[in-house]
């Protein structure tokens, strides 16, 4: 074959500047795309010989990637199906656009569009000042081919010396990227990260061995790949162990998952997966982006927010699909149809295994309910359809421990939590200990209290309430106990309005500053407490509800702002309501008992407290 030189296919002379700064946005990428291109000459040899094409045999089809430190060199073989000098002519030398703007204007919303114009080679140019291809062909009579490129439009292209069949590309790195990719740490850590899980094995030196106080190479491949992918088999032919197995390879740190769900669906689109419910040690610590996204075994990215909702970026695991479009750098995702299918298919999948484990391992979900319940409590807050099938198996706990089902729970309370506005009161501490005395006193009185002390728990009680139809949700804390459940109307104390100004003054004299006080003058009993202070619930709800981004921040930015009950009815308040000024220590010690229970009485003022008491008891 006589040299040629001719320009690649393109009409502007800017492409290769494109494609380094915009096409490939991140260029450690270029090592995933050649290794792609060489198994896919791989797999095509493959389908060559199943078909009775191939003469011969395809031999032990692999791909190896040799990095020579020194020259600078990186070199992707395979012996797959190669070329001839008429296919690199039309794969490699026609770029199908006319202009770069024009391309990327045209096809930015197309899909996968390396796969339709053979984008990928070209990634070599990002990290490369020159580019070779040696082929042979594995049609009969074929003819070895040799094609070199500068990173100009201009190439080379002539008869090679290849002897084997398959395809050798060589790159020589330009000096910035033979700093950060001409190591043999990072070509592996880059193999690792993009091939481990490809259906062809890949190569990357030889195996190391300790002889003689140091480390020596063995005669056998270092294959990167040797992780077999559970997901590509049938749920039927894999163990316990074999689930397991694998999510120790992905995450080497985690604990065992809790339990996983196996992904398999050819229609309307192709997926195959395994995801893993994590077991989660702080709730609000969760490592986001653990979901792998791979296309035919090819890692693609972990950030699949496109893919799958929120809520289950939660999970760990990964996806395989071909049918996920990419744009040109396969780093992001876009908008499609099909992936909007495949989010609600994994959607329905988590929910149908959810239920599975509820209705026929239900001592087993009660016992891993603490662990994914701020999972499925996300996603009944921000995923219509999640919510409506998790309706029938979530899970509400009370302070006793024990487990009910939103409709079983309601039935259970309805009798005895019943407002006289006819409402269910659901009543709840978001801490048991800390709020023990009003959980206890809610009990005295017959209720039952349920334990929320999930960070969402303020949003979730408010799509409760909007969910469940005649339902308030009520913190124990949040009123006196028999006032948490009214059943008939308050009598309030019969005080003038001059009255009621001058106890309001009177208490907020002694309250502390900094926060609002609505001092209200109530009949609570002669053995209730002189002074309680509670929190609204609307206002309490509403201030969380901010704090974890709910949008209420007109809310977030008030003031604390707690409600003053006095009992006017106790025979200290009388005591004091009687002698204003000679009972001042007096009203500040039954104000700091109100603080102290509720472990606002702090500093300064807990030490006069202190000091006060013992001076009262002696």
């Amino acid at each position: 074959m006589a040299n040629t030189k001719g320009q690649i296919g393109v009409t502007t002379e800017n492409i290769f500047p494109v494609i380094k700064q915009f096409l490939y946005s991140d260029h450690e990428i270029f090592l995933r795309e050649l290794v792609a291109n060489a198994v896919d000459a791989a797999q095509k040899l493959k389908a060559l010989a199943s078909a009775g094409t191939l003469k011969g045999e395809t031999g032990d089809l692999k791909v190896e990637v040799a990095l020579d430190e020194k020259k600078k060199t990186l070199k992707i073989t395979d012996n797959g199906i190669g070329m001839t000098a008429d296919e690199v002519d039309r794969y490699i030398n026609q770029i199908a656009f006319s202009s770069a703007g024009e391309f990327l204007e045209k096809y930015k919303d197309q899909t996968n569009i390396i796969g339709h114009f053979g984008l990928g080679f070209y990634s070599a140019f990002m990290v490369s000042k020159k580019v070779t291809i040696d082929s042979l062909s594995w049609q009969e009579g074929a003819e070895a081919v040799q094609w070199s490129c500068d990173g100009t439009p201009e190439f080379t292209m002539g008869a090679g010396k290849k002897k084997e069949r398959g395809t050798t590309v060589t790159l020589y790195l330009d000096d910035e990227s033979a700093e950060e990719f001409g190591s043999k740490g990072k070509i592996r850590s880059l193999l690792d990260k993009y091939c481990k899980f490809m259906p062809v094995p890949v190569v990357f030196g030889k195996k190391t061995e300790w002889k003689d106080g140091k480390s020596v190479e063995t005669d056998e491949d270092e294959v990167i790949n040797s992780i077999e992918p559970i997901w590509t088999k049938a749920p039927a032919d894999l163990k316990d162990e074999d689930y397991l197995k694998f999510y120790k390879a992905l995450y080497p740190m985690e604990e065992d998952p809790m339990f996983w769900i196996h992904l398999n669906v050819d229609y309307p689109f192709t997926l195959t997966g395994v995801l893993y419910f994590p077991k989660i040690k702080e709730r609000m610590a969760i490592d986001r982006n653990k979901i792998q996204l791979y296309c035919n075994q090819m890692f693609v990215t972990d950030h699949v927010d496109n893919i799958v909702p929120d809520f289950l970026t939660l999970l760990h695991g990964v996806i395989d699909s071909p049918d996920i479009p990419l744009n040109v750098s396969r780093s992001y995702l876009q908008s499609d149809a099909n992936v909007k299918k495949i989010s609600t298919y994994i959607t329905k999948k988590v929910a149908d295994r959810l239920e599975e484990i509820f209705h026929d391992q239900r001592e087993q979900f009660e016992q891993k309910w603490d662990n994914i319940k701020l999972f499925i409590e996300y996603g009944m807050l921000s995923d219509e359809k999640f919510r409506e099938r998790a309706m029938s198996f979530a899970l509400l706990k009370n302070t006793d421990g024990k487990y009910f089902p939103l409709e079983d729970y309601r039935k259970a309370i309805e009798g005895s939590q019943k407002d006289k506005d006819g409402k269910v009161v659901y009543l709840y501490s978001n801490d048991a200990e800390k709020q023990w005395s009003d959980v206890e006193a809610a009990k005295n009185l017959g209720y039952d209290v349920l334990l929320m002390d999930c960070e969402l728990d303020s949003h979730f009680v408010n799509m409760l309430e909007q969910q469940i139809p005649d339902t308030r949700f009520a913190r124990v804390d949040s009123d006196t106990p028999e006032s948490l459940i009214p059943k008939e109307e308050k009598v309030k104390p019969e005080m003038s309005d001059d009255d009621k100004k001058a106890l309001q003054e009177l208490l907020k004299g002694v309250l502390p500053e900094g926060n609002e006080y609505q001092v209200e003058p109530e009949n609570l009993g002669e053995t209730a407490a002189p002074v309680v202070i509670t929190q609204s619930e609307f206002m309490r709800r509403w201030r969380e509800m901010s704090a974890l981004g709910g949008g209420m921040n007109f809310y977030g930015s008030m003031p604390e702002s707690y409600d003053v009950k006095v009992n006017m009815q106790n025979p200290l308040i009388a005591k004091i309501w009687g002698d204003r000024e000679g009972t001042a220590d007096l009203l500040r010690q039954v104000v700091d008992l109100a603080l102290l229970g509720k472990g606002m009485l702090k500093g300064k003022a807990l030490s006069e407290f202190i000091a006060r008491s013992e001076k009262l008891l002696g």
